[in-house]
């Protein structure tokens, strides 16, 4: 009968697969390290210089495309998902076939909303400058690391961590969201988050917006939020066997 009772368990109650915390918690934490001890300013730097023409300023300043297409409009659509989502996760409180689907909802809405909205109070905090702002780049800021002092402006910059990388990068909460009922849909969903997020990442550091390093910031963030966030609100352990007498008699 036990046996018959779990099989017959519904899919959102079943226990998660098997998950290694300590694995996808321990890489971002330690990469934040790393980009704490080791200044990337070298590799910043050396990858917008190849991005910049000092007669021309950066290749993708003028590009409409960049900004209407892979910007706005890719921003537009993403804002559109996290809408669906709200409404979706509304509609799951009715007697629905949505209802079975209500908590991994909840946990996109929470997920999505906090990897996009943590962005702006963190450029404010930070201060930190766009590399187009800097006297390297044709503008009149000096160039501060992260955890430096900032000279004097009147024009305090806004650009870390990567705000539009959070478009792509936020959506890895669609890959905790499936994993534990359509593995092979948020694997699917897991490529197009990174693959998405790297790709406005890019289209941002041509425009001259941001560093490299802004953008992986970005996607270390949004990788601790949806990661910890799962762990919370989705993860269901697999039950632990009763002990056996022979097992409380020897504990």
């Amino acid at each position: 009968m036990i046996g018959d009772h779990a099989v017959s368990l519904p899919a959102y109650a079943k226990p998660s697969r098997a998950f290694d915390f300590r694995l996808w918690l321990g890489m971002p934490l330690g990469l934040v390290a790393l980009l704490l001890v080791l200044d990337p300013k070298s590799l910043d730097f050396a990858l917008a210089a190849r991005f910049y023409d000092p007669l021309s300023g950066f290749i993708g300043g003028r590009s409409s495309w960049l900004e209407n297409v892979l910007h706005d409009q890719v921003k537009i659509m993403v804002i559109c998902l996290g809408v669906a989502c709200i409404v979706a996760f509304l509609l799951s409180l009715l007697p629905l076939r949505l209802r079975s689907w209500r908590r991994e909802l909840g946990y996109l809405v929470l997920a999505l909303g906090l990897s996009t909205s943590i962005v702006p109070p963190l450029k404010t905090l930070t201060a930190v400058q766009c590399p187009w702002s800097l006297t390297q780049f044709g503008g009149h800021e000096a160039f501060s690391p992260l955890l430096g002092e900032r000279p004097v402006t009147d024009k305090p910059g806004r650009c870390w961590p990567g705000g539009h990388a959070s478009t792509g990068f936020s959506l890895l909460a669609l890959y905790f969201a499936l994993r534990d009922r359509r593995p092979r849909l948020a694997r699917w969903a897991l490529g197009f988050a990174l693959t998405l997020g790297c790709v406005l990442s890019l289209g941002r550091m041509l425009q001259g917006a941001h560093f490299l390093s802004h953008n992986l910031w970005t996607l270390l963030l949004d990788w601790l939020i949806a990661t910890i966030g799962y762990r919370v609100l989705l993860y269901r352990p697999a039950p632990q066997p009763a002990p056996t007498l022979a097992q409380e008699l020897r504990g």
